[in-house]
């Protein structure tokens, strides 16, 4: 194999990682402040990608689709919180019964509003094509998607370290009741972090639609990818996220190369190592 064949799957597997990480960052946002595993995020993203298709198609204009499918997610994600997760709120199990039901709900009404066949979105023109990057070329919506997860990684970074919401956040994930007491409205952030994971949620979805399809069942494999990503990065941790979300994607990529047979397994079974060895992933918290 020659050496610029390895650098293109280098950026192919760097490039999957950075959708799986504008994923794995709402889903691990929620999570540590809220303790709510949202198995409807696939479902957020399935609906934002495919509201981006449609809004695209119908305008002629991309942004005005990714503004469209980004806020769609970002509705349906604060609207869940508020209507069905607050009554069920401290109940592990009715969260995620709850989830899995809506998650079941959105993907069933998005077969019947857009069908069965995959889809995908017609992108911009300066977003097509391809970049020459020293010995090879590749293409450039896939360079500009590793930009747009490092710039979206490096901004929620700064605001939870940097930032008087992100000291509410981080005081929050330790002991929400504390944080009540002291007159912060604690629920008011817990439905601003719904709505931007919610939101990355969907902004995953408008860009997975520009490199993969959007079909059905895309939600739930997609989450099954996030969900390794945030064990395997520590749950509730940003920067966990992104080192997880970079092994994984290369992992990925290697093994559907060289051992296609085995590139489930060669995915999950580093999930199953950090858990024997570190339950609480490589950069999270235990709880």
């Amino acid at each position: 194999m020659s050496l610029s064949h390895v650098l293109v799957q280098i950026l192919n597997g760097l490039s999957f990682g950075a959708l799986l990480f504008l994923l794995a960052s709402g889903f691990t946002l929620i999570f540590g402040l809220m303790r709510v595993v949202n198995l409807a995020h696939g479902a957020l993203y399935l609906l934002g990608g495919h509201i981006a298709i449609s809004v695209a198609a119908v305008t002629g204009n991309y942004w005005l689709g990714l503004g469209a499918g980004v806020a769609a997610a970002a509705l349906a994600g604060v609207a869940s919180e508020r209507v069905l997760l607050r009554p069920v709120r401290g109940n592990d199990m009715l969260e995620v019964l709850v989830t899995v039901g809506l998650a079941f709900i959105i993907a069933d009404l998005l077969l019947w509003a857009f069908g069965g066949n995959p889809r995908s979105i017609t992108l911009p023109a300066f977003l097509d094509g391809s970049l020459s990057l020293g010995p090879i070329t590749f293409p450039r919506y896939r360079v500009v998607l590793v930009a747009l997860a490092v710039a979206v990684g490096v901004g929620l970074h700064l605001v939870v370290s940097r930032t008087r919401l992100g000291a509410v956040i981080r005081a929050g994930v330790d002991d929400r009741e504390v944080v009540g007491s002291l007159g912060i409205n604690i629920q008011r952030v817990f439905s601003l972090m719904f709505v931007v994971g919610s939101a990355l949620a969907g902004l995953a979805g408008v860009a997975a639609a520009g490199i993969l399809t959007l079909r059905p069942g895309a939600d739930t494999e997609i989450l099954l990818f996030a969900l390794v990503v945030v064990i395997v990065g520590g749950l509730g941790s940003i920067e966990g996220a992104a080192v997880g979300s970079v092994l994984i994607g290369l992992i990925d990529t290697f093994s559907r190369l060289w051992l296609p047979e085995f590139s489930y397994f060669a995915v999950f079974a580093p999930m199953a190592l950090v858990l024997m060895i570190r339950p609480q992933g490589l950069l999270g918290k235990a709880f």
